[in-house]
């Protein structure tokens, strides 16, 4: 196959035809050469291209991120520095569970509050009228 349209490439890649727009657009996916025609068409090579972002997008990565690992891809430092970026990822993954544990915490000592200290407690901030 000498190459697909847009059409072709979001079917085969379980993708919307706008989802691949958008990814061009936003400079995740470049934008492939155009036939006399003036359709765009795409090499198999846009296939993996889309696993990958379907599959980092699974895993929390962001566009910019995503972008920035497919400029690695083919070049002599790329499985070290994806391997530095997949630390990061876990670093800050790490650092939203602390986060939410912490959050789940207090809404856990919430729950074991009396009712009547909750009353206080927001009663504490409703405004009064001091005209």
């Amino acid at each position: 196959m000498e190459g697909m349209t847009r059409g072709e490439l979001a079917r085969r890649a379980g993708l919307s035809a706008a989802a691949i727009r958008y990814y061009e657009d936003s400079g995740v996916l470049p934008v492939p050469g155009r036939t006399a025609n003036g359709y765009r068409i795409y090499s198999d090579d846009y296939l993996v291209k889309l696993k990958f972002i379907k599959d980092a997008k699974s895993l929390g990565y962001s566009l910019k991120e995503i972008q920035a690992a497919l400029a690695l891809l083919g070049s002599e430092m790329d499985a070290q520095a994806l391997k530095e970026r997949v630390r990061d990822k876990i670093t800050e993954i790490d650092e939203k569970i602390a986060a939410l544990r912490s959050i789940q915490s207090m809404l856990a000592g919430l729950l074991k509050t009396p009712q009547d200290d909750i009353q206080d407690y927001l009663q504490s901030f409703q405004l009064t009228d001091n005209r």
